[in-house]
């Protein structure tokens, strides 16, 4: 099993399932693809794109807003037929289309529903090389996917398989990058397929258990752990994350066992336990706040008096068991990556039995590079985990780092073949040291020594967005804004400072928690324009930095700080510039120029 294709039939022939992978259809109803109508599938839409005159080495784009079945099948028809997938994010505009499309020369696309034929057909007239285009929808206009389908060419298909090598590229995914035009990573079967194999045995999942996924596929991080779970045997149901909670929702339907997530989402989902506790009066608030307070002193190997042991039983039986069953009360594991997640969340949620375990790795990296795992000494909070097996990283200490620091490097088979079309993009990425050629992530972090001797992985910051002070101190943003952020009243925040004489913040007001505690103050609330003004809050949120201020250097501490009204979008639905890139990492230019009044006013003496 080295192509990423083997998969399919690696689960057809060891945990063959009747629900492999499922989706609700147009009524809301469940509906399942067997793993035998999985292969079935793929291999007539393979057999299709070589009647429509594609060839072997052909591009082909991918792209819907939300996860389904249909898009795993043509990824692997696409593999098997020899051609390689070109994902895009949905929410790119028809410009990062027609510019992602050109450069790879896509000759057909496959989308979703909502606006995406009109975007793709509005780019193809700009693109010579698109010819195709098919929706997963049979109610949407155009041509429907299927129609693709034959057994015309299956001989050929079952060649160009047994002639397909690990090696062989795969996809071109294009990354979301904060400045300029994004660049094509390009991935082979034998890069995927090793994180895959590496990471299966961390996922929880066993052959035959519901899991749930809704981070988009088009993101390495989600296509390989949806990958991950058909190579285990799990049952996947595709779901969105407008229908997750409730007495109605996925999570009660799927009951899951495991899936994956960005730290924001998580954030969120605290938000909401948060703001619920606050909604409490009498003994059932006082009671889930003592709970809640618990979990300030938790840790993963805590050792408890039987004082102690008999306080966290009352907890969970009250409090703790009620989050569980939020979620479907099946959960083992969360994994999150994307982003850091503050230490915090990741306490609360792992105090409340329900285990989030972080990872790191990138787009170049297939992703994942390290992971913490549910071994007994396989996880630090706060870190990304010990580095997975068969890869290794260095951590290069040339240049301005504080003591103990420097920029990640990887090497390892999960490592890219390039940047597609652009040779110099790649080799300004890569570093030669005694023979061996190193990626360079762009991440700054360290190694710490774990109980038992193993290595974690600890990412401070991004190198590119390092501030350097007027003084010449270089100020890392990223764990400022993370532990800042674990104050409910701040949703989002991006620290300033670059060539100036101190360090100061943007900050995004979170509008519920706000409006809470107005209420709670007496506060008649008017919108967040106006209250964001008023004394009394500017004050709380001064009183939120000030208990904040004393976790960091001097240098480091926010000394003024601006309330800004918009929230930051990855989208906006006037076509304005957004904030944040698909993956919901701050375009800190972007944010710079939109608000560079504000940020002028915060240095103006």
């Amino acid at each position: 099993m080295t192509r990423l294709f083997d998969l399919l039939y690696h689960q057809l022939n060891n945990f063959p399932s009747p629900k492999a992978l499922n989706k609700r259809n147009a009524n809301g109803e469940w509906q399942a693809y067997s793993t035998q109508e999985l292969v079935s599938m793929a291999e007539q839409a393979a057999s299709g794109l070589h009647t429509l005159g594609l060839k072997r080495g052909d591009k082909v784009a991918l792209v819907a807003y939300k996860n389904r079945p249909e898009w795993l099948i043509m990824d692997f028809a696409i593999q098997m037929a020899g051609m390689v997938s070109v994902p895009l994010y949905p929410t790119i505009s028809v410009g990062e289309y027609e510019y992602i499309l050109d450069e790879a020369e896509v000759k057909a696309a496959f989308c979703g529903g909502l606006d995406l034929i009109d975007k793709l057909t509005a780019a193809q007239k700009k693109v010579k090389s698109l010819k195709h285009i098919y929706v997963f929808d049979k109610e949407t206009a155009g041509q429907y996917w299927e129609s693709v389908f034959d057994t015309n060419n299956q001989q050929e298909i079952e060649k160009i398989k047994a002639e397909i090598q690990p090696a062989d590229l795969a996809t071109i995914i294009y990354t979301s990058g904060t400045t300029g035009n994004p660049k094509g990573v390009m991935l082979s079967h034998h890069n995927i397929m090793f994180v895959i194999e590496k990471t299966v045995p961390h996922l929880t999942a066993m052959p035959g258990d519901n899991v749930i996924s809704f981070l988009p596929l088009c993101h390495i991080f989600e296509r390989a752990v949806s990958m991950a779970f058909i190579y285990g045997g799990a049952q996947v149901h595709f779901v969105g994350t407008d229908n997750l909670s409730g007495p109605d929702g996925d999570l009660q339907a799927v009951k899951p066992i495991t899936f994956s997530s960005v730290p924001r989402l998580l954030e969120k989902v605290y938000e909401a336990i948060y703001n619920k506790g606050l909604l409490l009066t009498g003994a059932k608030k006082k009671l889930f706040f003592w709970a809640l307070e618990m979990t300030k002193d938790y840790s993963i190997d805590q050792k408890l008096s039987f004082g102690k042991r008999v306080k966290w039983k009352i907890a969970d039986k009250l409090i703790f068991s009620k989050w569980r069953e939020a979620l479907g009360g099946q959960v083992k594991a969360i994994i999150t990556g994307a982003a850091p997640c503050p230490v915090k969340v990741i306490q609360v949620f792992c105090a409340a039995g329900i285990p989030i375990r972080e990872g790191y790795g990138l787009t170049e990296t297939s992703p994942t590079i390290s992971i913490n795992t549910m071994e007994p000494d396989g996880v630090i909070m706060g870190t990304t985990g010990p580095i997975i097996d068969g890869i290794k990283v260095k951590i290069d200490a040339e240049g301005d780092y504080r003591e103990g620091e420097g920029e990640i490097l990887v090497h390892g088979p999960n490592v890219m073949m390039g940047y597609y079309k652009k040779p110099e993009e790649t080799a300004k990425v890569f570093k030669e040291i005694d023979g061996e050629k190193w990626f360079c992530t762009g991440d700054i972090g360290t190694l710490i020594t774990g109980a038992t001797g193993r290595k974690f992985l600890k990412i401070t910051d991004r190198k590119k967005e390092l501030l350097k002070t007027s003084g010449g101190k270089y100020v890392a943003p990223a764990p400022i804004e993370n532990k800042m952020k674990e104050d409910f009243l701040i949703e989002q925040m991006m620290v300033v400072g670059d060539k100036q004489k101190f360090v100061t913040a943007l900050i995004v007001p979170a509008e519920e928690a706000l409006k809470n505690w107005c209420e709670h103050k007496g506060m008649e609330w008017q919108d967040l324009n106006t209250m964001i003004q008023k004394k009394k809050v500017l004050k709380k949120y001064q009183k939120v930095i000030d208990s904040y201020n004393p976790q960091f250097s001097h240098i480091e501490q926010i000394k003024k700080f601006a309330l800004v009204p918009q929230q930051w979008l990855p989208l906006h639905p006037d076509g304005g510039e957004a904030e944040l890139t698909p993956t919901l990492k701050l375009k800190r230019r972007v944010i710079r120029k939109k608000f560079a009044q504000e940020i002028a006013d915060l240095y103006t003496e």
